[in-house]
């Protein structure tokens, strides 16, 4: 179904830019004592870690809590999100926070870079030349990691017909991709929450509520919207305030989220 062009109106778009040093360098022949190698257009040399990777897990869990927070709330468009305009605030604020906790992991891996290297070094005693002709300082390990975001509306220029094409073609799938997205959560509630069950906690709803709070912030995408969403307040409204959820209320979830999983 065509989406109107001026749901542009309607929408902020924000992309992501988070860069997260990978404490990799690619391995050298040399790093191997010389030894005779196939050549490149057979076989490629990978890389070494000059650093303990479990010293960076945490960005990488960042800046998946910053995907799902747009993920929840957004539909991909673009280079990043479309975000329901009433909704950036939260948008706004969650990634605030974010950022700050990225920056204060940032500061405290940096102030024991050196000991850590030295702590990987120790850990691979015999590999311990590779690791150090590969050492960067710490500054530079500092430029290569950053937490941003940017937020832009998008317009069509007038007269310019094939942007204008271009950008209606992205506009008008924007109901497939919410839909897929949509789909996508559902299924994985199915597996995670109601798949075989005969009772579930109230825990299960919060997927639901997830998938609710996106629709009913993008009803303007497409005309199914807005009746899936009056379905799953319907439903949560039907829900006892106590206890577990069990007998017809359970299958009448367990309808609404394979109702959800065919959504597209």
């Amino acid at each position: 179904m065509t989406v109107d062009i001026t749901a542009l109106d309607r929408i902020v778009a924000v992309n992501l830019a988070i860069h997260i040093w990978s404490a990799r360098k690619k391995l050298d022949p040399l790093d191997l004592g010389g030894a005779e190698l196939p050549p490149e257009d057979l076989a490629s040399l990978g890389s070494k870690k000059i650093c303990d990777p479990e010293d960076l897990k945490v960005f990488g869990t960042l800046k998946a809590r910053a995907v799902n927070l747009l993920d929840r709330i957004g539909i991909r468009f673009l280079s990043g999100w479309a975000i329901p305009e009433p909704r950036m605030d939260e948008v706004t604020e969650g990634l605030a926070a974010i950022r700050d906790e990225f920056n204060k992991e940032k500061d405290a891996f940096l102030n024991r870079y050196d000991s850590s290297i030295q702590d990987w070094i120790a850990k691979h005693p015999q590999w311990s030349s590779i690791i150090t002709g590969s050492i960067v300082s710490e500054s530079y390990v500092r430029s290569k990691m950053s937490f941003r975001w940017q937020v832009f509306k998008v317009a069509a220029p007038a007269h310019v017909k094939p942007v204008v094409d271009s950008l209606q073609d992205e506009v008008s799938n924007l109901g497939n991709t919410l839909f897929g997205e949509i789909a996508k959560v559902a299924t994985e509630t199915w597996h995670r929450c109601y798949a075989g069950k005969t009772e579930i906690t109230r825990k299960a709803l919060s997927p639901l509520k997830t998938i609710h709070d996106k629709l009913m912030g993008l009803t303007f995408v497409e005309p199914r919207v807005l009746p899936i969403a009056e379905l799953l307040s319907t439903a949560f409204a039907s829900i006892p305030k106590r206890g577990p959820i069990k007998d017809g209320t359970l299958v009448m979830l367990q309808g609404l989220v394979s109702l959800l999983r065919n959504a597209v």
